[in-house]
């Protein structure tokens, strides 16, 4: 199982679909899905990047 792996050029990151599986939204508990290098909540639209292989998840952040 990997847990997330850079691509390299854009800055892009992919992390393994069991850790996409269980993040939700810190606002509002809504499925997040991924986006390139960002996490977007399919319910209130926030945007969370991935910042080398980790999801920066912070409210204070979102962008």
């Amino acid at each position: 199982m990997s847990e997330h792996t850079a691509a390299g050029g854009d800055a892009s990151a992919v992390i393994s679909a069991d850790l996409l599986a269980i993040l939700v939204c810190p606002v509002d508990k809504g499925d997040l899905r991924l986006e390139g290098p960002t996490l977007v909540c399919t319910g209130c639209g926030r945007n969370y990047p991935i910042e080398d292989g980790i999801p920066n998840m912070l409210v204070e952040d979102d962008r």
